[in-house]
C-alpha cells in the first residue's frame, strides 16, 4: 500500500465528514493498465472509501491520490465508443441549437480527451479549444487539428486563456467535475472564464442513482466526488454561480446534465426543483439515505461471487469484457481474478496487450469472444451494454452469455 492524503473534512464547504459509508479496501488505480509481470509487483494501492458531508451532502472519497499520480498518462480514449461519440455528437447539436453557438462563439472543453466532442465544433466552425492533461491523449487530438492545451484545469489555466482568446461562451466538462480534488478552485477558474451571459454545461453519474442501483463500481480513485444536485446549490452559489437547468440522461447508469450560468443572469427552468424536489423526497441529506450502502453492495459481491462458483463447478470457462475503471474497482472489490477468468475483451488498440491492475488478467482484442468462445462473459461495462451486445450477435448468437453484475447479478436475455 502507498500512502494517500486521509481526508477529515469536506472539501467544499470544510465541514467534518462523517464516518465511513462505504469501504471497497486497498486497491490499484483503476486506470492504470500494466504492461508485464513485473510492474505487476511494483503496483501502487490506495484505500478506496467513501464518506459523506453532513452539511452539504457532498459524498467524496476519505483518501486522495494526486492528480499527477491518476491523469499524466492516460488509456481511456472516447472515441474507441460508439456510443460515447453519438452522444457528443447529440449534445453538440443541443448546445448549439439551445445557446446560438455560431462561428462568433467560442467553446471551451475541459478534459476534452482526444477530440471526440470538439471536433463537432471544428467542423461547425465553431472556435474551440481543449484543456486536457494526458500528454498521450492531448497529442492525439493536437494530430487530429482539435485545438488542444496540455494543463490541468485551475484558477490559473482559465486566467492564462482570458488572456489570450477571451471569455467562453460555452464551458463544457462531460464527467471530469468528479475528478478534480479542489472542487472550489475548478468551479472558481469556470467562473472567472465564463462571459458575462454565458453557459457552464457538466455532466457526470447522478450520485442518487448510484445508491439506489447499486452502482458501486463507478467509484475509483480518480472519482473524488459523487454529486447529487442538492450538494451542488451551495458550491456554485460560492462562486457567483447557479444552476439553470438540470437534465437527466440514461449514459452511465444515470447522468446528470446541469447547466450553469452567472448568478442572475439566466431564467431558472422549473426542471432545477424538480430535481431538488426529487432528492428531497428520496431523503437525500438524512442519516437514514446512506444506512445499509455499505451492507447492500456486500451482498451483492456475495451473491456475483457465488454465481460465478456456481458456473466453475458446472465446468462453465468464463470471461469479462471491458477493460474499464469499473470494471478493476469490481475485479478488486470481488476478488475475481485468473482463477476465475480467462481474460478480458475490449476494443480499445491502446489496453490491447496489458494487464489489468489488482486482478493482472490479459486484456485481448474483442474478437476473442468469438475465437475462444467462453460460455460467460461477465459484462464490465454494463454502461454499454446496448453497444456491446449489438457488436457481439455472434458471440450470442453462437450460445454466449453475458452476465451483468449490478444492481444485482442477472444474465442478458
Amino acid at each position: 500500500m502507498s500512502d494517500a492524503k486521509k481526508q477529515s473534512v469536506c472539501r467544499s464547504c470544510g465541514e467534518a465528514l462523517s464516518a465511513t459509508i462505504l469501504d471497497l479496501g486497498v486497491q490499484p488505480l483503476a486506470n492504470k493498465l500494466l504492461n508485464n509481470s513485473q510492474e505487476a509487483q511494483r503496483e501502487l494501492r490506495f484505500p478506496l472509501d467513501l464518506k459523506v458531508c453532513p452539511s452539504c451532502s457532498l459524498m467524496q472519497l476519505g483518501h486522495t491520490v494526486p492528480p499527477e499520480a491518476l491523469f499524466s498518462d492516460y488509456l481511456y480514449f472516447s472515441s474507441v465508443s460508439d456510443a460515447m461519440l453519438a452522444h457528443a455528437s447529440r449534445a453538440t447539436e443541443s448546445h448549439q441549437r439551445d445557446y446560438a453557438i455560431n462561428g462568433s462563439s467560442f467553446v471551451v472543453e475541459i478534459a476534452s480527451n482526444d477530440g471526440y466532442l470538439l471536433k463537432n465544433f471544428v467542423n461547425s466552425g465553431v472556435p474551440c479549444l481543449g484543456v486536457e492533461p494526458a500528454k498521450n491523449i492531448a497529442d492525439v487530438a493536437k494530430a487530429n487539428d482539435i485545438p488542444t492545451l496540455q494543463e490541468f484545469f485551475t484558477e490559473g489555466t482559465a486566467e492564462q486563456i482570458v488572456r489570450k482568446y477571451g471569455h467562453a461562451d460555452l464551458i463544457l466538462g462531460n464527467n471530469v467535475f468528479a475528478h478534480v480534488p479542489d472542487t472550489n478552485g475548478f468551479v472558481k477558474g469556470l467562473c472567472l472564464l465564463l462571459a458575462p451571459e454565458g453557459r457552464v454545461i457538466l455532466e457526470f453519474p447522478w450520485a442518487h442513482e448510484m445508491v439506489k442501483k447499486l452502482e458501486f463500481d463507478t467509484i475509483y480513485h480518480e472519482h473524488f466526488f459523487y454529486f447529487h444536485a442538492r450538494s451542488l446549490v451551495a458550491l456554485f452559489a460560492r462562486h457567483g454561480l447557479e444552476m439553470t437547468r438540470i437534465e437527466k440522461l440514461p449514459i452511465h447508469g444515470g447522468s446528470l446534465r446541469v447547466h450553469v450560468a452567472h448568478k442572475g443572469r439566466a431564467s431558472l427552468d422549473s426542471s432545477v426543483a424538480h430535481v431538488l424536489e426529487e432528492e428531497e423526497r428520496e431523503g437525500v441529506g438524512s442519516e437514514g439515505y446512506y444506512t445499509g450502502f455499505g451492507g447492500r453492495v456486500a451482498n451483492l459481491k456475495a451473491d456475483l461471487k457465488a454465481e460465478i462458483s456456481k458456473l466453475r463447478k458446472s465446468g462453465s470457462r468464463l470471461a469479462a469484457y471491458g477493460a474499464s475503471a469499473k470494471g478493476s474497482t469490481l475485479l478488486n472489490y470481488c476478488d475475481i481474478g485468473k482463477e476465475e477468468c480467462e481474460f478480458v475483451a475490449d476494443r480499445s488498440p491502446h489496453k490491447q496487450g496489458k494487464l489489468t491492475p489488482g486482478s493482472h488478467l490479459p486484456i485481448v482484442d474483442a474478437s476473442a469472444l468469438q475465437e475462444h468462445h467462453p460460455d460467460v462473459t461477465l459484462l464490465l461495462t454494463w454502461n454499454f451494454a446496448e453497444e456491446i451486445t449489438s457488436q457481439q450477435a455472434a458471440y450470442l448468437g453462437a450460445g454466449g452469455r453475458f452476465l451483468v453484475p449490478v444492481p444485482r447479478p442477472h444474465y442478458l436475455p
